[in-house]
Parts: C-alpha cells; sequence; structure tokens
C-alpha cells in the first residue's frame, strides 16, 4: 500500500484490480457448483465468500482508497461479491431442494396403512394345551385338582412310597427350599395331588391334574429344569390295566388325532406296581433314525421313541397311606410332560423354543394350543 503522503493510484492495489475481481467470481461460481451437498457448499462458502476470502480482503482495501477511487471500487467489489452471493445462495437452495425429495423417498411412510392397527395378543400355547386336556377328562366326567408347587417332602416322596435312600430325594435332582432340612422342596412332580385328593375326595376318585414342576435337569432339545406335567389318578373297584391302557389311548387321540403310534415299555415307579413307561413314536424322525446309515435325529437321539410320561396301577402303600382299603380299592395313575404333548402335536423339535419369549410361537401355536 502506498504512503500517506504519495499520490495513490488504485490500479496498484491488486486485490481490487478488474482481472483480481473477475478471478475469485469465476473460482467462487465453479466452487460453488461443484459441490455435491450442503457441508461441501458450506466449505466453498467460508473459502470464497468468508473473512479471508479474496472479495473479503478486496473490501478492507477500500479504507484506503482516496474518495475519487473509493466509490468505483467499492461498486466493482459489491458487484463481485453479489455475483459470488447469488451464484451461493442458488446452488443452496438446489442442493436443499435434491435433499428434501430424497428425504421424501428414503424416509417416506405408507399413510395408506390403518393407522389403528395393533398385533392381536395371544395366550401361551402351554396354557392352552393345559386347558385342553382338562376338557378331555372333563368330557370323561374326571375332575381337575391342584396343589401346591412348594411341597412338603411328605406328599412328595414319603406318601408315595418313595423311601430315603431314593436318588430322587438327592440335591442334584431335587431342589429343596432351604435350610435343606426342614422338608419342603419345589415338587419334582404332580404325583403329590394323588395323595392330596384322596385325602380330600376318599374313593371313588377320578381327578386329572395339570401343573408346573421342577427338577435339577441340564437343558436340552427335550428337558428343562421347569416343565409343566399332567397327573392322572383313577380309584374304584375293579380297575385293572386295560382301564389305564385305554384312558392313555382316549387321551393320545385326543391330543395327536388317530393316526398316533404309543407303547407301553416295562418300568418301575415307587408308587405304581406294576408300572410302564409311555412312549411316542418321534414326530421329527418318524422311528426312521434307528435305521443304519441314517441321519442323527436330536430329538430322540436316534431312539426312535420319546418317552410321553410314566403309568402303573396305583401301589397299595399308597392308597394305605392317603386311607384308601387296599382290599376293596384299585387304581392307576400316570404323568406325561405337557412341553413334549404340545411339542409332538406341532412337530417341534426343541423344547427351548417355547420358553424364550419368541412372540411368533405364540401367534403361530396358540391358534390351536
Amino acid at each position: 500500500m502506498s504512503g500517506p503522503n504519495d499520490p495513490y493510484d488504485p490500479k496498484e492495489v491488486s486485490a481490487l484490480s478488474d482481472d483480481e475481481l473477475a478471478a475469485a467470481v469465476t473460482q467462487g461460481e465453479a466452487a460453488f457448483a461443484a459441490a455435491t451437498d450442503l457441508d461441501t457448499l458450506a466449505e466453498a462458502h467460508t473459502t470464497h465468500l468468508g473473512p479471508r476470502s479474496s472479495v473479503a480482503l478486496a473490501r478492507r482495501e477500500l479504507g484506503a482508497l482516496p474518495p475519487q477511487a473509493r466509490a468505483d471500487a467499492g461498486r466493482r467489489v459489491n458487484a463481485a461479491l453479489a455475483a459470488l452471493t447469488a451464484s451461493y445462495d442458488a446452488r443452496r437452495s438446489a442442493l436443499e431442494i435434491e435433499r428434501d425429495e430424497r428425504v421424501l423417498v428414503e424416509e417416506a411412510v405408507d399413510v395408506t396403512l390403518p393407522w389403528d392397527r395393533a398385533p392381536v395378543g395371544g395366550r401361551h400355547p402351554l396354557t392352552l394345551i393345559q386347558e385342553r386336556v382338562a376338557d378331555v377328562f372333563v368330557g370323561m366326567g374326571w375332575e381337575i385338582a391342584e396343589g401346591p408347587e412348594v411341597e412338603a417332602s411328605w406328599f412328595n416322596f414319603d406318601a408315595l412310597n418313595i423311601p430315603p435312600a431314593h436318588p430322587a430325594r438327592e440335591t442334584q435332582d431335587t431342589l429343596w427350599i432351604e435350610p435343606a432340612d426342614n422338608g419342603v422342596l419345589l415338587r419334582t412332580q404332580t404325583s403329590p395331588v394323588q395323595i392330596r385328593a384322596l385325602l380330600a375326595r376318599g374313593a371313588p376318585c377320578y381327578v386329572a391334574v395339570p401343573g408346573r414342576v421342577y427338577r435339577q435337569e441340564a437343558l436340552d432339545a427335550t428337558h428343562s429344569a421347569v416343565f409343566h406335567q399332567l397327573e392322572g389318578l383313577a380309584v374304584d373297584e375293579g380297575l385293572t390295566m386295560g382301564d389305564l391302557r385305554g384312558t392313555l389311548d382316549t387321551l393320545a387321540r385326543a391330543m395327536f388325532g388317530p393316526q398316533v403310534r404309543t407303547r407301553l415299555r416295562p418300568d418301575h415307579y415307587p408308587f405304581t406296581e406294576p408300572s410302564a413307561d409311555v412312549d411316542l413314536l418321534c414326530w421329527v424322525c418318524q422311528g426312521t433314525s434307528t435305521e443304519p446309515g441314517a441321519e442323527f435325529c436330536r430329538t430322540c437321539r436316534s431312539e426312535g421313541w420319546i418317552e410321553w410320561g410314566g403309568s402303573g396301577m396305583v401301589h397299595p402303600v399308597v392308597l394305605a397311606s392317603a386311607g384308601i382299603d387296599p382290599e376293596r380299592y384299585t387304581g392307576f395313575a400316570f404323568g406325561m410332560g405337557l412341553e413334549r404333548t404340545l411339542m409332538s402335536r406341532h412337530d417341534m423339535s426343541d423344547i427351548r423354543d417355547l420358553v424364550e419369549g419368541d412372540v411368533r410361537v405364540t401367534a403361530a401355536l396358540g391358534r390351536e394350543g
């Protein structure tokens, strides 16, 4: 810049020359046009219209010009600034329109869908299967009984002829309520309700007991530490194993249809004599996994059959524990898992699907139970 006493020629200030201003406008307009989004445009605005831009620096030179040159230079600087501002505003408007159009597509909401649509809730399939089983027995003239889940060991073991040294009493099988020597546990079966029903009703007695039970079980495809059982008890004069088999067949057909295949397999239970396990043909492999070279079935572990429950004629000791004369009355009892019943009805391969909270399971199975 010239000294205070020197003659001042505005052409000597390069920032105010026509060429410099024209170049600043050209560069700014090109930068604005090249911006592909608002962030890039903001950076270009700082470069070409910000406080350190060429036009801004030229405006600072105006104050040093003599009056006769200041007006002309001011008009040229303002013209350059206006051109840049107009170019910037036009590009910003175009980019904002593009952004809004893109948002309308990417964040579109289908307003034609029902605004008040809400998924219909459903009851859990285990609840429905318990009610279905109850309906079967009520239809046969039986009663539905209930009992506590926190049970005394006398009802759970002693009255059922389970001796003190029986493995079922060990902590690896039974969940005892602390202190462990107080004789209170989470019931391992619904069989204690047999004793409670006989004590309350006497004989004859026909009761079905659906309910939750607890055991120290490792979780796998067909076992759980918390599951549901159905207990059945019939005590009357002249009942035999034939009555037991007929009742089981009636229940199996009601649950699985007339095509169901079951079998009775001799076993031992302290509270029944004679005793038998009730097995269902595997609903996943249909028993074919036992054939040589067949693919392993994790549901039945390639055994072909899956245990449904236990059954047998009520042991005379159990009848006597409830005050029933075993010389006059006989009875049969059975118990089976409701989870396995539900899995068989719907060809499920993993018991964990029933308890993991997947609403799709409730929606799909809740329609039929």
